[in-house]
C-alpha cells in the first residue's frame, strides 16, 4: 500500500515537471523579448516609413555602424565608414563590404541588431543587404548598400543610434552554386 502510494506522488511530482517544462518552453520568447531590452541588445529595426518625408534640419543623430563575423563565417565584413551624421527625416545610405576569401562558393545571410532598443522603432530601413541572402564566388567582393531613415518622431533624448550586422554562414543549407568562369 504504501508503495502505491509513494508511486502516486512520483507520477504526480513528475507530471508537475513536465506540465512546467512545457510552460517555460513557451515562456521563452517573451523572456527573450524582455532582456533584449534590459539589456540593449537584438533591437529589431521599424518598418517601412510611414508618412510625409520631412527633414528636421534643427537636430542631429549620429549612427554608428558595426559589423561581425560569426564563430564559423570566414569572410571580409565591414562598412566603408564606421559612422556618419545625419537629420531626422533624411534618406541616407552606408555601404557594407564583404569579400568571400576561400577557394568555394558562399551563402550568407546579415542579421541586424539596434541599439539603444528604444530608439530601433525610429530607425527605417528602405534597401538593406538584409533582406536577401548574399552568395559570393571563390575571391568575390561585393559592395552591399543599406538605405535608411532616422525618424523625426525619435526622441529627442537619443543623439546616438548604433547599427550592427552579424554576418551567418548558411552554406550548408543553401548551397550555392559555382559560377564557371573558364573560357
Amino acid at each position: 500500500m504504501a508503495d502505491s502510494i509513494s508511486m502516486k506522488k512520483l507520477v504526480t511530482r513528475l507530471m508537475l515537471v513536465v506540465v512546467a517544462m512545457f510552460v517555460f518552453g513557451f515562456a521563452l520568447v517573451p523572456i527573450y523579448d524582455v532582456m533584449c531590452k534590459v539589456f540593449g541588445i537584438n533591437g529589431k529595426t521599424a518598418g517601412q516609413y510611414e508618412g510625409e518625408q520631412v527633414v528636421d534640419a534643427s537636430r542631429q543623430v549620429r549612427v554608428q555602424f558595426l559589423s561581425t563575423n560569426s564563430a564559423d563565417m570566414s569572410w571580409d565584413f565591414y562598412p566603408k565608414q564606421d559612422e556618419l551624421t545625419t537629420n531626422p527625416g533624411a534618406v541616407n545610405e552606408m555601404i557594407f563590404i564583404a569579400h568571400n576569401p576561400t577557394d568555394r562558393p558562399m551563402s550568407a545571410q546579415a542579421v541586424p541588431s539596434i541599439a539603444p532598443s528604444a530608439a530601433a522603432a525610429y530607425f527605417h530601413k528602405t534597401e538593406c543587404f538584409c533582406f536577401t541572402q548574399q552568395v559570393l564566388q571563390p575571391g568575390e567582393r561585393i559592395e552591399m548598400p543599406v538605405r535608411f531613415i532616422v525618424d523625426r518622431d525619435m526622441p529627442k533624448d537619443v543623439k546616438h543610434l548604433t547599427l550592427s550586422y552579424t554576418l551567418f554562414d548558411i552554406t550548408a543549407r543553401h548551397p550555392p552554386v559555382a559560377v564557371n568562369t573558364g573560357g
